[in-house]
């Protein structure tokens, strides 16, 4: 008899972007002011009761957490002590998995450390029973995710802001994917939460019937000759 084959857990990453997409240091100076980023904070001049909503959508359902050792310190060290607040409620009481090789202690309530390779950690985790995996923010252990496949589904919160420099969501080097758009809803402040689903290698199209211009060939071994005098 044939057991049934037991559905993987979904890997959310929850993350907020200025439109060229940086995603460093969003919610204070202090969070991540490396390489002398000092922009940090700049999401809360866009923050309505809009934006606080679809927090409280995400949190409403049973998740775990899924951090890298930087997150997991700035949340460990607010979450516990933010009172009645339903975010640090829902934070406190979720299992956090945290993405680290420096830290002997974690002193935050129900918090477990992946082993040496997170990778092969999170796909065990993936594979298990339990709750939705939550992602937020977490940069560095984002890149290995997503160099991994691994992520499932991205909550993209693009802000109206260029910030012209720091951690990008996408870095360079970066696998080429297709992703879905399923849903996107706007805040009045401009913000744009951005549900996306990852649908696997980019779709090729045959090319149209290529019958180039003189002035297009002429431009074309332009082009040949200066990348090959690089």
């Amino acid at each position: 008899m044939k057991t049934k084959e037991q559905p993987l857990r979904k890997l959310i990453a929850i993350t907020h972007v200025s439109m060229d997409g940086v995603m460093q240091s969003p919610g204070g100076p202090d969070e991540d002011p490396r390489n002398g980023f000092s922009h940090g904070g700049w999401i809360w001049p866009f923050s309505d009761a809009s934006a606080g909503d679809a927090v409280g959508e995400l949190i409403s359902s049973d998740f775990a957490l899924l951090l890298g050792r930087r997150t997991y310190e700035i949340f460990a060290a607010y979450w516990p002590h933010a009172g009645t607040n339903p975010i640090g409620r829902a934070f406190n009481q979720a299992t956090k998995y945290v993405a680290t090789r420096s830290l002997d202690r974690l002193s935050w309530e129900h918090s477990q450390r992946l082993g040496a390779d997170a990778v092969a950690g999170i796909r065990e985790l993936k594979s298990s029973s339990g709750p939705t995996l939550h992602c937020w923010g977490s940069g560095e252990l984002l890149q290995t995710l997503i160099a991994a496949d691994l992520v499932d589904e991205y909550r993209i919160w693009v802000y109206p802001v260029i910030l012209g420099e720091g951690k990008r969501l996408f870095e360079k080097g970066a696998p080429p994917r297709a992703l879905s758009l399923v849903e996107t809803r706007r805040t009045p402040k401009g913000v744009l939460l951005n549900t996306y689903r990852a649908a696997g290698p980019i779709p090729t199209t045959s090319a149209p019937p290529d019958s180039p211009s003189e002035d297009e060939r002429a431009r074309r071994k332009k082009l040949a000759a200066e990348n090959a005098g690089r």
